[in-house]
């Protein structure tokens, strides 16, 4: 009874945290996390993310001719990323973003055109790390798995709402 009631009295704590004004209270979204990171900041994160995911999958002699391809793929889908959310910000802030004017079939076409340019996005990160992927070992292929997840960092996925 008491594992019970223990049970229902975290998951109470978990559900109204949010709303509590104390140190439980949710910090801002992963938006507003980002807009605050400076270009520095933003490119020291991204630096490290692939730092990480190269030292975890501690690549031989010759997985490490495929690894230039990916890294570089990283980095401009980095960049791109970074100049959409720029843009959807200053469209933002300028009163310039017209999406409560957007009709359903015109925000249909605003996120088919998002998702068409996202598509090939990731299929140019996907050729770029398919070499790479391909010559390493069982254990490095679970922990590219779980590393390049992470590395692409969570919270982007995201962003379309914003955009579209």
């Amino acid at each position: 009874m008491k594992t019970a009631l223990s049970a229902v009295a975290v998951a109470a704590a978990l559900v109204l945290a949010p709303l509590a004004g104390g140190p439980f209270a949710a910090t801002d979204d992963s938006a507003q996390q980002h807009g605050r990171f400076s270009p520095e900041d933003r490119a020291a994160f991204l630096d490290a993310r692939i730092a990480a995911l190269k030292a975890g999958l501690e690549l031989n002699a010759g997985q490490e001719k495929n690894w230039p391809p990916l890294e570089s793929a990283m980095r401009d889908l980095a960049k791109e990323r970074w100049a959409r959310f720029a843009a959807w910000r200053e469209r933002r802030e300028t009163g310039n973003d017209d999406t409560a004017e957007v009709n359903p079939i015109d925000r249909l076409a605003r996120r088919s055109e998002f998702l068409s340019s996202r598509a090939a996005d990731l299929e140019k990160l996907a050729t770029a790390a398919k070499p790479l992927y391909d010559s390493l070992d069982d254990a490095q292929k679970r922990r590219f798995a779980v590393l390049f997840h992470r590395s692409m960092g969570r919270g982007h996925w995201r962003q379309g709402r914003r955009e579209g």
